[in-house]
């Protein structure tokens, strides 16, 4: 059993002036301020949010 892949997400440009979902969507991943890092692991549920808010953050695998 090979453990889950871990993606590393930085938020790198503010959500103030985007659409309420995709405020929320930062806010559920846990990002709270501009170039704050968490890691989660890889799940297709994590890549749809991911891909929601891809203009605002980096990721790293």
């Amino acid at each position: 059993m090979s453990n889950p892949k871990t993606l590393r997400v930085t938020l790198v440009r503010s959500a103030i002036g985007f659409k309420k979902d995709q405020k929320a969507t930062v806010k559920a991943l846990g990002l709270r301020r501009m170039n704050q890092t968490v890691e989660h692991k890889d799940t297709p549920a994590l890549r749809g949010m991911l891909n929601k808010i891809i203009h605002l953050i980096k990721i790293e695998e």
